[in-house]
């Protein structure tokens, strides 16, 4: 696949939303064509409980798998959900393909991360495509964080809900010129039915993220901050 190569149609629930241009090897496709994605982190200790868009562990996790390269699901990687953080300026590109191809067709959903992003690849995907992205770890979709955030990075990209950050309404202010993308998500496979609700926003933005929510993304946006 080529670098820099197609257009990340961003998707739309009530409103026109248009996703960031794809900035590395390959296709786009978040819903079929691929969306705003980015990143969950963790607590910064001391930080007012301020998810980062870095990961930091006290033990440093063995990557399933480098931030380089095509992968077969199957052979070179299993399915399941997969996380890379503390990528910068949107250079990291991911991509579910259902061939090898390497055509429009063949995406199935992809996205530039700043941040982290979390990424569920299916027993029935064919090829993970990963381009200028930190090394990926596995983690439990199921997992549960013992003290979520209330603030967050407003372009630290994905956040899971009840693990990075706690649910709950948050605000971001100051934001200029509808480049504030936010997304609630039930899932990480990134398709339309993956989305409940996204945005653009100029000014301020208000958004409730709901316990049931699985992810929420940021990109572009001003820092967040748990109102109530």
């Amino acid at each position: 696949m080529g670098m820099k190569g197609k257009i990340v149609l961003g998707a739309v629930v009530g409103v026109v939303v248009i996703g960031v241009v794809s900035v590395s090897a390959g296709g786009d496709g978040d819903s079929g064509k691929g969306t705003d994605s980015s990143a969950s982190s963790e607590r910064g200790s001391g930080d007012k409980g301020k998810a980062k868009d870095e990961k930091k562990d006290e033990e440093e996790k063995e990557a399933a798998f480098g931030g380089d390269g095509d992968y077969q699901v199957g052979s070179d990687i299993q399915a399941g959900t997969y996380r890379t953080s503390g990528n910068s300026d949107a250079m990291c590109y991911w991509e579910r393909a259902k061939d090898a191809k390497g055509e429009m067709e063949s995406i199935l959903a992809n996205d530039n991360v700043t941040g982290t992003s979390y990424v569920t690849v299916k027993p029935s995907d064919k090829l993970f495509t990963s381009n200028g992205c930190s090394d990926w770890e596995t983690v439990d979709p199921k997992a549960k964080g013992g003290s979520p955030a209330t603030e967050m990075s407003g372009d630290g990209g994905m956040f899971k809900v009840g693990v990075d950050i706690a649910p709950g309404t948050y605000k971001s202010t100051g934001n200029k010129d509808d480049m504030c993308y936010w997304e609630r998500s039930k899932d990480a496979e990134h398709s339309l039915e993956s989305i409940l609700a996204n945005n653009n926003v100029s000014g301020s933005a208000v958004v409730t993220i709901s316990a049931s929510d699985g992810y929420f993304k940021t990109s572009g946006c001003e820092d967040w901050k748990k109102s109530s």
